[in-house]
């Protein structure tokens, strides 16, 4: 048999044992939250690394990328050669309403042009205005944390240590040929 009120005085019970317990509501607005690093947010774009080769937007599986070029024709730097050309981005631009946030396009970009940024605020009021063209997301950029330090211990790559080996034999040879250039006008005088 059922007491009546008796569901009301377990009610008021919890709530009697939580008003002593400390709250865990983060107060957001006035609040920052710790995010964690390397906290995917929004993608920011470093423009001077594009090359407009349009892998991340032919990649993205919500095509909410998009990307407008022209050509642009340099002249050659050596008058047997040939002029060049090359893309110029004009527009830039990601749908942040169509975006699963899914981060293939930051993966294949070999250029490294696309970042996370642990920026999360830019709602909007309007669904129009959340595609934010390239002025906005470079702006996202001063964001982007650096990389994680590499680890002291691990083993250097390959094309550093090439790298290394084919600097200190450039500079032999230079030292050498100083030394012998040296010697040559020691042997003149």
């Amino acid at each position: 048999m059922r007491i009546p009120g008796s569901g009301l005085a377990k009610g008021l019970a919890v709530t009697l044992r939580t008003m002593t317990k400390k709250t865990v509501t983060a107060q957001y607005p006035d609040v920052q939250p710790e995010l964690p690093p390397r906290t995917r947010g929004v993608i920011a774009l470093l423009e001077e690394n594009c090359t407009v080769c349009m892998l991340c937007a032919r990649e993205c599986p919500d095509w909410c990328i998009y990307i407008d070029s022209h050509k642009e024709t340099l002249p050659a730097a050596d008058p047997n050669a040939r002029a060049r050309t090359r893309n110029v981005l004009d527009r830039f631009a990601i749908d942040f309403s169509l975006c699963m946030y899914c981060g293939i396009c930051i993966e294949v970009c070999p250029f490294d042009a696309l970042f996370w940024s642990p920026e999360f605020e830019y709602a909007e009021t309007d669904i129009l205005e959340l595609t934010h063209e390239r002025d906005r997301l470079r702006e996202w950029m001063w964001t982007v944390p650096a990389p994680p330090a590499l680890d002291p211990a691990a083993e250097e790559p390959k094309e550093i240590g090439m790298a290394r080996k084919a600097a200190d034999k450039l500079a032999a040879a230079q030292e050498a040929a100083a030394a012998a250039a040296e010697a040559e006008k020691g042997d003149q005088q």
